[in-house]
């Protein structure tokens, strides 16, 4: 295993990690085995998002004395009320989550407390401009926890946490479908010009050298796409990317310390630790990305080139979240969709959309599909 730095904290992370999120409902003998694969592996950061209380007994008991050999993520504002997970800024439910975490975890501190979900104004405002950011603050300087992180999928977002000074750590979507953008304007590749390359969107680049000359160190989240691009048929680029030239494209972006795999079995940890005896050829991504460029009509690159929507619709994050649906269904994912200050039952079917896509995407369709899978 190879370790990196992360960003200016001082630690060292496998630059393969665990997202431990699908070990919810899972028997304890899984757990157990997915614990001890991850770590004997080499894995040593893992990120222990779930607040169920039975997820995070199992972990814990898994993970047992060797909580030495581990990094932990955990979040701040990730909660259980009413029997469901929620997310809070309330310090009250923060604090008593954070209790329960470090009582079923068996451990006095966690390594990186992250702030959970921050996505919108909204959420910036409700973090970064309450009491919640005090009390974020004073987890720290009572050592509760180490370092400050805060988990993301918005790029403006994530810029303007970075600019605060406060943060050490980001957690952060990247994979080829979110972060490429043809280096051309989109309708040419439909105009029969042979595209050379694609490049990643100008607003993440920023976000990426930025927190490499700040160096705040970036935890990747969703490499996969959650498996969509391990498949063919659901494939933005209309081939399957392996697991290896899927962590080796995030990796390979400014900042990265860490690709947090999620898994559901043994057998899927193993094919993530795989990568480090994979070759460079292994490794190569960048060809199949270009053999895909003309077969991307239809195929949503979630880049928002079919924006103005009059109802303020985020269609790429709508149609990215329902493609996730479609793959792994999950509370985590609704609450997502359910944070957007505009949803698919608000399409008014006015067309703009589907008139400016450059990949012809039925755009109406999935509108009406994101608001029959998530009621809204």
């Amino acid at each position: 295993m190879i370790y990196r730095n992360l960003g200016n904290t001082g630690l060292k992370v496998s630059e393969v990690g665990w997202g431990a999120e699908h070990m919810e409902g899972k028997p304890y003998d899984l757990v157990e085995a997915s614990v001890q694969k991850a770590i004997d592996g080499g894995v040593n950061i893992i990120d222990l998002f779930l607040p169920q209380p039975e997820v995070r007994t199992n972990l814990g008991r898994a993970i047992g004395n060797r909580r030495k050999d581990l990094i932990y993520q955990g979040h701040i504002g990730a909660i259980m009320k009413d029997g469901q997970y929620q997310r809070s800024r309330d310090v009250q439910d923060c604090d008593e989550s954070i209790k329960d975490f470090l009582t079923r975890y068996n451990t006095d501190y966690i390594d990186i407390g992250m702030m959970h979900f921050i996505d919108s104004e909204e959420d910036y405002t409700a973090s970064f401009d309450s009491p919640y950011i005090e009390y974020v603050q004073k987890l720290r300087k009572d050592g509760i926890i180490r370092y400050i992180g805060v988990s993301t999928h918005n790029t403006a977002m994530g810029i303007k946490m970075v600019k605060t000074g406060l943060i050490d750590v980001v957690m952060f979507s990247i994979n080829p479908a979110f972060d490429l953008a043809p280096g051309v304007d989109l309708m040419d590749m439909f105009k029969g010009i042979k595209l050379e390359k694609l490049e990643v969107d100008p607003e993440r680049v920023e976000f990426y050298n930025l927190c490499a000359a700040k160096g705040i160190g970036i935890t990747v989240m969703k490499a996969f796409g959650a498996g969509r691009l391990l498949d063919a048929e659901k494939s933005s680029f209309g081939s399957a990317l392996t697991v290896a030239q899927c962590i080796s494209f995030a990796l390979d972006r400014p900042a990265v310390s860490s690709v947090l795999v999620g898994t559901s079995t043994v057998e899927e940890i193993d094919h993530s630790l795989v990568y480090e005896n994979t070759t460079q050829e292994e490794r190569d991504y960048t060809k199949i990305l270009q053999t895909g460029l003309p077969l991307l009509s239809g195929k949503c690159m979630y880049c928002n080139h079919c924006l103005p929507c009059p109802q303020k619709i985020d269609v790429a994050a709508v149609t990215k979240y329902l493609d996730i649906a479609k793959v792994s269904s999950s509370d985590t994912i609704r609450a997502h969709y359910e944070a957007l200050s505009a949803h698919g039952s608000d399409c008014i079917e006015c067309g703009s959309c589907e008139n400016n896509c450059p990949f012809k995407i039925n755009i109406i369709e999935n509108m009406k599909e994101a608001a029959k899978t998530f009621g809204k």
